[in-house]
Formats: structure tokens, sequence, C-alpha cells
């Protein structure tokens, strides 16, 4: 069992930066991608960014060049530094990893970016 805890979310004015955590219950960052999605309201949950074990990152295309994923083993904890946020990020962000064949999901934070 895998517990996944997200935090970092909250009202920001476009332009301004967040940065969310991921908080893992257990040690799988050194063996286990990890990912960050987004629920926008009215749409579908999209992938925003993933790091490999070998901290190979990959982006959605809306965020490349604003937001930096990154991965602390020894804490457990995986982050999302959002900068230049834009309305359009305003979302649930959510963490996720997939152990051992089963998918694990956070409960979400939600980001708004006022205009």
């Amino acid at each position: 069992q895998v517990q996944l805890v997200e935090s970092g979310g909250g009202l920001v004015q476009a332009g301004g930066s967040l940065r969310l955590s991921c908080a893992c219950s257990r040690n799988i960052l050194s063996s286990n991608e990890m990912s960050w999605y987004r629920r926008a309201p009215g749409k579908q949950r999209g992938l925003v960014a993933r790091i490999t074990t070998g901290a190979i990152t990959d982006y959605a295309d809306s965020v490349k060049g604003r937001f930096t994923i990154s991965r602390d083993n020894a804490q457990n904890t995986v982050y999302l530094q959002m900068n230049s946020l834009k309305p359009e990020d305003t979302a649930v962000y959510y963490c996720y990893a997939d152990y051992f064949g089963s998918p694990y999901w956070g409960q979400g934070t939600q980001v708004t970016v006022s205009s």
C-alpha cells in the first residue's frame, strides 16, 4: 500500500509561483517513475510532468519552460515548481505512482490562478 499526500496548492495571481509537494508513505521514489497530473474544470485529467528513476523529465507542452519536476529520494518527496502561472493552469493537481503495476493517486491539491 502506498499513500501519496499533496500539499502546496492555493490562490495566486497570474505570473506568480507555487511549489507543490507530494509526500510518499513508502520509499518508492528510487525505484519508481513519479508523475503530476491535473484536472481543470470541465476537462479530463491530463499529464503535467513526470520524472524517471534516472531523473529524466518530461512535460506537457503547455507547461514546458515554466514548470519543473524534481525528486528527493531521501525525503520520499516529489516536487512541482510552477512559475509564470497562468489562469489556464487552474486545476486540481494530483500526484501519481505506478507501484508494482498498481496505480496510486493522491487526494489532490487545488491551484487557482487569478487574472
